[in-house]
């Protein structure tokens, strides 16, 4: 029981929800940018290079695999001699798909950029109500009230003699 008590306290705490909620929030937040990204800006982007998109770009490597492939048979039969051990290569081409590295960039640059964007609104809100917001000096602790109270007693007894 000490163990599911303890795990409540964790799941209950402040930081706990406010961070399940920014994580919900920002998975939210990372499908519209995805949006903004994937059907308002690289459509332009892909129309100006004459590709829709980014994600399409690739290089043939098939030609390396095949290369590979025919000096792995011509070692094999130099030490083996047999010549039974043909490798051959596999009838699917090999690609290396470097367009969809370049379209995640993009997507990564333009979701900073947003959250930059957020934090930094948020942050100028904040400082205008801490700044319109009266300060007001905070109440004398326990402590201090007492002090004060020793302070006046001494001082209204020197007074007397």
């Amino acid at each position: 029981m000490a163990f599911f008590k303890e795990f409540r306290e964790f799941a209950l705490k402040g930081n706990v929800m406010d961070m399940a909620v920014g994580v919900i929030i920002g998975g939210a937040f990372g499908k519209i940018v995805s949006s903004l990204v994937n059907d308002i800006i690289m459509p332009p982007i892909g129309a100006l290079i004459g590709n829709t998109d980014f994600s399409s770009l690739r290089l043939d490597i098939t030609k390396v695999r095949d290369a590979a492939a025919h000096a792995t048979h011509a070692v094999g039969e130099m030490v083996g001699g047999s010549g039974e051990t043909v490798v051959k290569a596999a009838a699917e081409p090999v690609y290396w798909n470097y367009g969809n590295f370049i379209q995640q960039c993009v997507d990564f640059t333009i979701l900073a950029f947003c959250v930059f964007l957020m934090v930094k609104f948020m942050n100028r809100l904040i400082r205008k109500r801490e700044a319109a917001a009266p300060v007001t000096p905070p109440a004398p602790s326990k402590e201090e009230v007492l002090l004060t109270e020793i302070r006046d007693l001494l001082k209204a007894r020197q007074e007397k003699k």
